[in-house]
């Protein structure tokens, strides 16, 4: 695909819908860095990043990511505290510490977003106390930690719940949610009904698109099965102002121009449906 066909809606041709910006997640550029993430967020028109903290060390630095900002004139919006696996050890291994970190890199960054993955079953006391926790961090600052959906873990039929208190978090009183469409595709969940449960806790997006596929695709909005356009389109029309992200998988992509492609058409997508305001049908 050619990344001139969607350069024009991406640098601003297609309309700038008020309230709700467009970030784009430094993941989606791995395995490049998390700088080339800022590099081409700017060069594509995005009006902001998520931060994945991961083993990327300009990543893990306040400072560089701040010098990040400054050159290319992108604004962090958000930061997705390290709740991986391979990040198991970064910013420390008290997963406490690691919420901290984010917080405090997100308020010296000003970013208003914290995301954090429910805790996995095999941290027991994390999870015991994560919300109650989350509650407890949320009212020592104006940053908001936004709980994500997750998803079973599959092999062939066999399935492990590996998250806990649960993958789906408005089982859970939390203030904030984020949710993640390639995630509901991995749970074979139904978005939609998701984000009516969050209601007015919905505080941020993670668009991706993906299929009833046991991997967690990430696919570019469009592509997949999920209800991406609908759901922008019902965001702008009960007037959401968080932060829509782009979180996309390029791993596949054979050379950078068709990942900028990938990801401008990801932009695009957003823009235009966030344009076109039609409320969700009820469920």
């Amino acid at each position: 695909m050619d990344p001139q066909e969607f350069d024009g809606a991406a640098r601003g041709s297609a309309v700038r819908p008020p309230g709700a910006k467009v970030a784009l997640s430094t993941a989606s550029v791995y395995p490049e860095s998390t700088a080339t993430a800022f590099e081409i967020a700017a060069r594509l028109g995005y009006d902001g990043v998520e931060v994945m903290v991961w083993t990327d060390p300009v990543s893990q630095d306040v400072e560089a990511l701040r010098r990040l900002s400054d050159y290319h004139g992108i604004p962090i919006l958000a930061v997705h505290a390290p709740c991986l696996l391979i990040t198991q050890r970064v910013w420390s291994t008290d997963p406490w510490t690691k919420l901290q970190r984010a917080r405090t890199a997100a308020e010296a960054l000003g970013a208003s977003t914290v995301v954090v993955h429910p805790p996995f079953r095999w941290q027991r006391q994390y999870a015991r106390d994560f919300v109650r926790g989350v509650w407890r961090m949320a009212d020592e600052t104006d940053v908001r930690f936004a709980v994500e959906n997750m998803y079973p873990w599959r092999y062939r039929d066999r399935e492990m719940l590996a998250y806990a208190p649960d993958w789906d978090p408005t089982k859970e009183d939390y203030r904030h949610f984020t949710v993640d469409l390639s995630h509901t595709a991995t749970a074979r969940n139904a978005a939609l009904e998701m984000v009516d449960r969050m209601g007015d806790r919905l505080a941020h997006v993670h668009l991706a698109d993906g299929t009833d596929s046991a991997k967690d695709e990430h696919m570019v909005p469009g592509r997949g099965n999920q209800p991406c356009a609908e759901l922008l389109q019902g965001l702008a029309a009960r007037g959401f102002d968080g932060h829509v992200v782009c979180e996309i998988n390029t791993r596949r992509a054979i050379s950078a121009a068709e990942r900028e492609a990938d990801l401008a058409e990801a932009l695009a997508f957003t823009r235009k449906h966030l344009a076109q305001a039609a409320p969700l049908p009820r469920r």
